[in-house]
């Protein structure tokens, strides 16, 4: 895994505000210590690569994201499948930790609980999911109709399925589709999203842009 200062080096040259560079070094200290990570509807994110994991595993439904991965070599494998039938592709304790990122909120609540059954049955240890707070409405793009949300999830009922949920990205009315800040100039709204995270959201998710879920297995 890449250092924490190695981390926050390479995401501000990457030009991320301060609020998702605090959401990545939390999805680094949740992962620290999992050499074997799969990502599911992992698409063209870069995430696993930046975060520099031992061996990532990207799962996706749609071929053409797959295949911009393929060339950036974001994952040291690719599978082209089903997120919510992860028994077809793994076994069981393959990965020490599986990952949705963003994922859970394109399905419906039905193929949603479907999925996060699968993960937890293949994972070893972790089961990890970063998703709005609540429902976010989103429209499709990039000739992918996957990227459509279906459904918003709340730290409420992520607790009741037995996950420890943290806000992050600070207050949801400060950010609208791919949690982008929607005042501008970033640096000033990022800070102030950063703080209230800091200070707020961090312990009522309820009430942040979006919500890191951890499950951790006995």
């Amino acid at each position: 895994m890449r250092s924490r200062f190695g981390l926050i080096l390479l995401l501000l040259k990457q030009g991320l505000d301060p609020g998702q560079i605090l959401t990545k070094l939390a999805l680094r200290k949740v992962l620290l210590g999992s050499d074997r990570i799969l990502e599911v509807g992992c698409g063209k994110s870069p995430n696993m690569q930046w975060l520099g994991v031992k061996h990532s595993t990207g799962i996706d439904g749609f071929a053409p994201y797959l295949e911009a991965a393929r060339q950036q070599k974001l994952h040291h494998e690719l599978v082209l499948g089903d997120a919510r039938e992860l028994e077809k592709y793994f076994k069981p304790g393959q990965f020490d930790a599986i990952v949705a990122l963003d994922l859970i909120e394109h399905l419906t609540k039905e193929d949603g609980l479907k999925m996060m059954r699968s993960m937890e049955s293949i994972a070893g240890r972790k089961v990890v999911f970063f998703t709005p707070s609540g429902f976010l409405p989103q429209r499709s793009y990039e000739n992918n109709s996957l990227q459509e949300h279906l459904s918003g999830w709340e730290a409420a009922e992520m607790r009741q399925f037995g996950y420890h949920v943290t806000g992050l990205l600070g207050p949801k009315k400060l950010r609208g589709e791919l949690h982008v800040l929607k005042r501008r100039p970033n640096f000033f709204w990022g800070t102030i999203s950063l703080l209230c995270q800091l200070f707020w959201t961090r312990w009522d998710p309820s009430n942040a842009a979006a919500i890191l879920c951890v499950k951790t297995k006995p």
